[in-house]
């Protein structure tokens, strides 16, 4: 697959997608009823990047499917950056737009779900000890809602390292000024979302066990590939990534959000079909990743997530919430509020349902 052509399937717009999402008919919600925090979504508004708005209304038309979404998170993905001042001031930005976007869901004129109840922002860790003035100020502008950082360190000399959004060294966890900066996030009690890709895991093993009292998160199943060089090699890739989440779950700092498999780097080809697949076509190719988290983390350290916009490309947001629901049919209710709202809702302070 060239270049060019995987980035046209990762950035479809707006009209293509609902175009293409149209061809199925949506599907009704699963266990209407089952609280849900859906713990990990995105706004933006930056066609020049491939990326057609998506705000409230969008989100709101996504949740509004069936599905009880009682309230969502934020987390950052470079929107809305302040246009002047000091450069590591200027991802503040981001959560005083997202911060008034909560505030505008939280009025109660369109509808119930809190919309980014918390927001998870963006600060340059490699300012070291500095960067604790960033934190401040994004506490400041935040409303109470601020939880903590994410800071991608996805890395990969093929395919998928080509189109991450913030170009990263190797091995930027296990950098010393990193972690200086790292080390403030604990100090003011916030939590660290970790994107990468999985031949990383061993790096964020290391930083959390020099940190065990730092609240991890670890993002997307724990970023396997299966583009580039990966393809078609998942008979030696996957149990490589299972060790290391094997490894990652020995520590009682780290918990994992179930989701981000809709993302066309894990290999699976829905965005290339004709219609969209269904929640059981979902449910079937996602099982074995999802199964192994859990199993190996347990329901009380994992937390299903939507990843919208990017997971889009590969499904309607009904029929994705209804896929963790036929992997889960067999759990018991106390490991399903734990699964869809509980984890969430401990882990970034949030109002449980």
């Amino acid at each position: 697959m060239a270049d060019a052509e995987y980035r046209g399937l990762i950035h479809r717009n707006n009209a293509d997608l609902a175009a293409w999402l149209a061809k199925r008919s949506s599907e009704k919600a699963l266990e209407p009823d089952l609280p849900i925090i859906d713990p990990h979504h995105h706004l933006w508004d930056a066609p020049h990047r491939g990326r057609d708005r998506y705000f409230l209304p969008e989100l709101l038309a996504d949740t509004g499917g069936g599905h009880n979404i009682v309230s969502t998170v934020f987390l950052e993905c470079q929107a809305m950056f302040r246009a002047s001042g000091p450069d590591e001031m200027k991802p503040v930005g981001e959560v005083e737009f997202v911060n008034g976007i909560a505030a505008q869901s939280a009025s109660g004129q369109y509808g119930e779900m809190r919309a980014c109840e918390a927001i998870v922002g963006w600060v340059d860790l490699m300012l070291g000890s500095r960067v604790r003035g960033v934190l401040e100020a994004e506490i400041d502008v935040a409303g109470g809602r601020f939880r903590g950082v994410r800071y991608g360190t996805s890395w990969d000399d093929g395919l998928a390292g080509k189109h991450v959004s913030r170009p990263i060294p190797r091995h930027r966890l296990l950098d010393p000024k990193f972690r200086e900066g790292f080390a403030e996030l604990g100090k003011l009690g916030l939590t660290f979302d970790s994107w990468h890709f999985f031949p990383q895991l061993p790096d964020l093993l290391d930083i959390a066990r020099a940190f065990p009292g730092q609240s991890i998160i670890v993002d997307h199943v724990g970023g396997h590939l299966a583009i580039g060089q990966y393809a078609g090699k998942q008979a030696e890739t996957l149990p490589v990534w299972k060790k290391n989440m094997q490894d990652l779950a020995g520590c009682p700092n780290i918990v994992v959000k179930l989701g981000g498999l809709g993302m066309t780097s894990f290999g699976f080809d829905f965005h290339l079909r004709d219609a969209p697949p269904s929640s059981q076509e979902l449910a079937a190719a996602w099982k074995p990743y999802i199964e192994t988290c859990i199993e190996l983390f347990g329901p009380d350290r994992c937390m299903f997530e939507s990843n919208f916009p990017p997971d889009k490309q590969s499904c309607g947001y009904t029929e994705l919430w209804n896929a963790f629901k036929l992997i889960t049919k067999g759990a018991s209710n106390a490991e399903k509020k734990a699964l869809y709202s509980g984890t969430a809702a401990r882990v970034y302070k949030t109002i449980a349902p």
